[in-house]
């Protein structure tokens, strides 16, 4: 069996789907049955190193890779068999326009904030969403869901069948379990993610601002990832009221998580939610949003709050910052349940789904 995996966003930038593409493609690779060969769309044979601000070819392969795939997205079907030839399952991307004429067609849902949360998104993200779900997810045999979440999520939105589409939680990379703390001036909170409206970070700068002043003064709150669309005015308020590090390189992620003293999560939707386990996976306690998946993620491992009250927001900050017992509770239990979110596990899930859609 033949199995072709859409990692286009290898030749891009991007945050989450490039790291779950990455680490899901290699473990893919390593638990595969022997008779059974893991591709790499569009004619990606390796890919070394995860860089979600830059392309893992040079210039020259990434804009012949990427030609390609407008090619097939153009001209249709006979393109697409062509540079998927001999492949009997192509796991489609959110990048691809036409399904494969011959082979069998799977994809992954990530999230439905398309369709739930439409004006977090661009006019061009949107309508690259419906397409995918036109020309991909209504015609595909089978489809994951990273989580329970985003799978009931499909089911009601998207109208799909609830025996095609899986529930097939997502990995956490190895570097993260107990990963050591990489030093910083003072202790810190911690805020991963892009800079954009969904993530909710005016509400958490809102809420860090009626944080008792000694607090403030003795923790530094942290923010890493890169700036997102409609971003301005937020960037603005971080950098006078946070400390920004921007992006942050993937070798430096996990001493970066490992050294906060809590991680905090206000994001408005998410359909798994990497940040918050790789934070559980390093031993470092979470105050997360009870909203979409993350409930669902952390189980009792975390603490939780109403995104849209800086009030609450502000009152679980300063509690939990006041109580290292409380921290070390959390941190311990996080750490326990980060073991449910193993990239081994999620291939090895995969890999039976794949092979049921292959009959």
């Amino acid at each position: 069996m033949k199995i072709t995996i859409d990692a286009t966003s290898a030749l891009l930038r991007s945050a989450g789907v490039k790291g779950y593409s990455y680490h899901w493609l290699r473990s893919l690779r390593q638990q595969a049955a022997p008779g059974e060969e893991i591709r790499a769309f569009p004619l990606l044979k390796t890919w070394s190193r995860l860089d979600h601000e830059h392309s893992a070819l040079p210039l020259v392969p990434t804009v012949a890779r990427l030609a390609a795939l407008h090619a097939a997205n153009v001209l249709g079907p006979p393109v697409m068999d062509m540079l998927l030839r001999g492949t009997d399952i192509f796991h489609a991307g959110n990048l691809v326009r036409q399904a494969p004429g011959k082979a069998r067609l799977t994809a992954t849902i990530h999230d439905l904030t398309s369709w739930i949360m439409p004006e977090v998104h661009t006019q061009s993200t949107l309508r690259a969403d419906r397409t995918f779900e036109e020309r991909i997810l209504k015609r595909a045999d089978g489809l994951i869901a990273v989580s329970e979440n985003t799978r009931q999520d499909a089911i009601r939105l998207l109208g799909i069948d609830p025996g095609r589409i899986r529930t097939i939680h997502s990995g956490v990379a190895e570097e993260y379990f107990d990963a050591l703390p990489r030093a910083r001036p003072k202790p810190y909170v911690l805020l991963v993610g892009t800079v954009e409206p969904r993530k909710n970070l005016d509400t958490l700068l809102d809420a860090w601002r009626s944080v008792k002043q000694d607090l403030r003064e003795h923790f530094d709150l942290v923010l890493a990832g890169p700036e997102g669309w409609d971003s301005s005015a937020t960037m603005a308020r971080i950098r006078q009221e946070a400390t920004y590090l921007g992006y942050v390189p993937e070798t430096e992620m996990p001493g970066l998580v490992a050294g906060a003293s809590l991680f905090v999560y206000p994001s408005l939707y998410e359909g798994f939610g990497f940040p918050l386990v790789q934070a559980m996976a390093a031993n470092v306690p979470a105050l997360i949003s009870q909203t979409s998946c993350l409930p669902e993620i952390a189980g009792d491992a975390a603490a939780f709050v109403d995104p849209l009250s800086p009030s609450e927001m502000s009152e679980q900050l300063t509690r939990l910052l006041e109580s290292p017992e409380e921290r070390t509770r959390l941190a311990k239990l996080g750490r326990a349940r980060a073991e449910v979110y193993r990239w081994e596990r999620c291939a090895r899930e995969s890999l039976a789904f794949f092979r049921e859609i292959a009959g």
